[in-house]
């Protein structure tokens, strides 16, 4: 695909094998802490609680309060996803992956909000009654309150799906790259500038200028 401006760099960033053990560490203790909690609330969802309580005023200059009730969560998804996007510009390896990862992740924190929509058990922020719970308004608007449960699982598994797949592309490259030979890169072949015909440099075979 081309773009009509060029990007700072074409090959993806290295990974080093201490930097992969690094990350997988961070990564398989993440899993492990969300695995045992019990609340739903992890410590990336103090960044994501901040975010989401944004999305809700941002949302709302539309005027239309089924869409600034979903702005919490969309706002949850759009700020990861936005900064995926630029270190996939930006071509560095770890910064796609995390962005993934905490993309996917969030869909553990929506889960856990999802399936309190009816019980309505969790401590909310700025909530008066039950019709500031977002899902408890989004399900009854949409009649699927009855199914909040099943489809908080199916979100949950969404999310961890997400996660471990992250993790894996992170290796994956890694491995990609240690196996891989480094290519000359295109700015710097560019340097040396065309083949002067007719020097020691001329490729056997090459036509010859004759003055």
């Amino acid at each position: 695909m081309e773009f009509p401006f060029e990007r700072p760099n074409e090959e993806w960033s290295r990974v080093s094998r201490a930097g992969l053990a690094g990350w997988l560490i961070f990564y398989g203790l993440f899993f492990l802490n969300a695995a045992v909690d019990a609340d739903g609330f992890l410590f990336l969802d103090h960044a994501n609680l901040a975010i989401h309580e944004t999305g809700h005023p941002a949302f709302g200059i539309f005027d239309w309060h089924t869409l600034t009730m979903l702005g919490g969560t969309l706002m949850e998804l759009l700020v990861p996803l936005g900064i995926g996007l630029y270190f996939w510009w930006m071509r560095q390896t770890t910064g796609v992956a995390f962005a993934a990862f905490w993309y996917f992740e969030n869909f553990l924190y929506i889960a856990a909000y999802m399936g309190d929509a009816r019980t309505l058990q969790l401590p909310l922020v700025n909530a008066q009654d039950v019709g500031d719970h977002d899902w408890n308004f989004l399900f009854s608007w949409w009649g699927i309150l009855p199914y909040d449960r099943q489809i908080a699982g199916w979100t949950r598994t969404l999310g961890w799906t997400g996660m471990i797949s992250a993790a894996v592309w992170l290796g994956w490259m890694q491995r990609s790259q240690q196996s891989a030979p480094r290519y000359l890169k295109p700015w710097k072949a560019a340097r040396r500038g065309p083949i002067q015909y007719g020097d020691e440099r001329a490729p056997a075979g090459s036509p010859k200028d004759v003055t």
